[in-house]
């Protein structure tokens, strides 16, 4: 291990040799002992592999890009709850210019959902892609697709649920709107693309209060199905 990551290992967490960390490589996830520290520098010797269980669901996260400080929270939360990728949508309503701020912000973001993989204990973090606009979104074939909508009145539960006994595998994909929502433009052409919209209830919710609320309950109804299917 070298650069920023043995340094804090070192001099922030004041690790030892002889002390045992968790490692990952992206697609695997081992058992490991520190044996020495040099400048810059951290030697690992390798104890085991740790069996990990696969995400609930392959879930992609199309969220319209809003303020910067809030899209950077949804990468965060989104991360610890499981999506694989990360796709920020250039809608009607989104604030004007926030697209061109998105390929310097590309580090800083991934750097977060590093972070927040590390503190959830995931094998890696999901991808974030470029931002896109909303009709090239709508013509991507990423499984089942849901759309979050505060004009509709069907509850995510119900739709969730109906497309869980379908068992028609573990791909979806949610579309979360901005703060101003979708225009009724955007709302025809989704649905005519296949996303289902789905209520969140009477409440108006954050953007980013929305999208951790929205995929609590894709994991509860995944996991429930998972469960029924294995006994």
């Amino acid at each position: 291990m070298e650069g920023d990551e043995a340094k804090h290992l070192r001099q922030v967490l004041r690790a030892e040799v002889g002390q045992r960390y968790e490692l990952s490589d992206g697609e695997r996830v081992f058992l490991a002992e520190i044996e020495t520290f040099r400048k810059g520098e951290a030697t690992f010797r390798v104890l085991e592999e740790i069996p990990q269980s696969p995400l609930l669901l392959d879930a992609t996260l199309l969220a319209a890009l809003i303020k910067l400080d809030r899209f950077e929270w949804i990468i965060e939360k989104a991360t610890e709850l499981g999506v694989s990728r990360i796709i920020p949508v250039i809608a009607e309503r989104s604030d004007f210019g926030l697209e061109k701020a998105v390929p310097g912000k590309r580090e800083r973001w991934n750097r977060i959902a590093l972070e927040s993989a590390k503190q959830s204990h995931r094998v890696g973090p999901p991808h974030i892609g470029d931002a896109v606009r909303f009709p090239a979104v709508l013509e991507s074939e990423i499984g089942f697709r849901l759309m979050l909508d505060e004009n509709e009145t069907k509850p995510i539960l119900a739709v969730l649920r109906e497309e869980a006994d379908k068992n028609q595998g573990d791909r979806v994909s949610l579309l979360v709107g901005p703060e101003g929502g979708w225009t009724d433009a955007e709302r025809s052409h989704a649905q005519l693309a296949g996303f289902v919209p789905a209520s969140l209830g009477p409440l108006v919710m954050r953007a980013e209060t929305a999208t951790v609320v929205a995929l609590g309950v894709l994991n509860a109804v995944w996991l429930d199905r998972k469960s029924r299917i294995s006994v």
